[in-house]
C-alpha cells in the first residue's frame, strides 16, 4: 500500500540524511521525497512517499519518531488530503507537431515556459497520474527530458501539521 507521510524536522544539517539512512538501513524504499523550508525558517517540512504494509509504516513511525529532528509527523493517506506534484519536460517541438504539442499541453492545463525553434518546455502540475498520462499522450522519441518534483501534500480540513 502507498502512504504519504509529512514530517516538520529541525532545519539543520543532516537532518534529511538521518532520515533516509533510517529508510536504507531497514531495507525500506522512499518512491518520493520533497524538502523545504516552512514559514518558521528552523523547521523543515518533509514529503515521503513510501510503499509497504501497515505493520511497515506503523514500525517506520515509531523509528522516525525516535529521530532527534523529527518534531511532528503524520500519514497523510490516513484522511482526506492533497497532493501534488509539478513536471518541467522538454519535448521536440518541429513544424506541425508544434501545434499538436501546444493543444496538448493546453487539455492538459499545462504551460510552456520555453520556447526555441526546436523544443517547447512545458510545465505541469498536477498528481501522478496526470502527469504519467501526459506523458503517456506524447510520443517517446519526442521526450528529451523530464523532471519531475515528488509528491508535495496537505491536510484537507482542520487536520494539520504544525508545532
Amino acid at each position: 500500500m502507498r502512504h504519504i507521510i509529512s514530517i516538520l524536522l529541525e532545519n539543520e544539517a543532516g537532518a534529511l540524511s538521518r532520515v533516509a539512512g533510517l529508510f536504507s538501513a531497514r531495507g525500506y524504499n522512499i518512491e518520493s521525497l520533497t524538502v523545504a523550508p516552512t514559514e518558521d525558517p528552523s523547521l523543515s517540512r518533509m514529503t515521503l512517499v513510501t510503499r509497504g504494509s501497515d505493520e511497515i509504516l506503523e514500525q517506520i513511525v515509531k523509528q522516525l519518531n525516535k529521530l532527534i529532528d523529527v518534531v511532528k509527523l503524520i500519514e497523510l493517506t490516513e484522511g482526506p488530503h492533497i497532493e501534488r506534484e509539478m513536471m518541467m519536460i522538454k519535448v521536440k517541438a518541429v513544424g506541425a507537431a508544434r501545434e499538436e504539442i501546444k493543444l496538448l499541453a493546453d487539455i492538459f492545463r499545462g504551460r510552456i515556459i520555453d520556447v526555441t525553434d526546436a523544443s517547447y518546455i512545458i510545465e505541469l502540475t498536477g498528481d501522478g497520474e496526470k502527469l504519467d498520462a501526459f506523458i503517456k499522450a506524447l510520443r517517446s522519441e519526442d521526450i528529451l527530458e523530464t523532471v519531475r518534483s515528488g509528491v508535495s501534500g496537505i491536510s484537507r480540513g482542520s487536520k494539520s501539521l504544525h508545532i
